[in-house]
């Protein structure tokens, strides 16, 4: 099961950086790499049979509003934007379709240092050779 695991994490990063890749070239065959990963991963998930095919269907709104052809494009794109976890894959998505840098993951606050903290400790001398 495990494998399963890491490979369908593999293949769903190998569908965001396809989407990447239609963004930047707009070729038809980018999207049709995306369009047959999407079916990969609908299949993984066990949704072939349904009706939903969620990954078919989120890339085919990817793809019409990359190259233009949806009304609300810019919060489609938006929206996966920041839903992408890993935040170089985000920035080059975000370059990519012209989107204004997305706010970086906030960083982690360093506490302040208690001046206090070397109070009483002897100071340090040079070392004579």
């Amino acid at each position: 099961m495990f494998q399963s695991t890491a490979g369908s994490h593999r293949l769903l990063r190998a569908w965001k950086l396809a989407l990447l890749r239609f963004a930047v070239t707009l070729d038809d065959s980018d999207r049709l790499n995306v369009a047959a990963l999407a079916t990969e991963l609908d299949r993984l998930s066990g949704n072939a049979g349904d009706s939903l095919h969620f990954f078919r269907r989120t890339s085919a709104q990817l793809c019409a509003a990359i190259s233009g052809e949806q009304q609300n494009a810019e919060a489609t794109l938006d929206g996966f934007c920041k839903q992408i976890e890993e935040p170089r894959l985000r920035f080059a998505f975000a370059a990519a379709i012209g989107m204004a840098q997305p706010d970086p993951a906030p960083a982690r606050i360093k506490p302040k240092q208690n001046p206090d903290l070397f109070r009483g400790l002897p100071s340090r001398r040079a070392a004579s050779l």
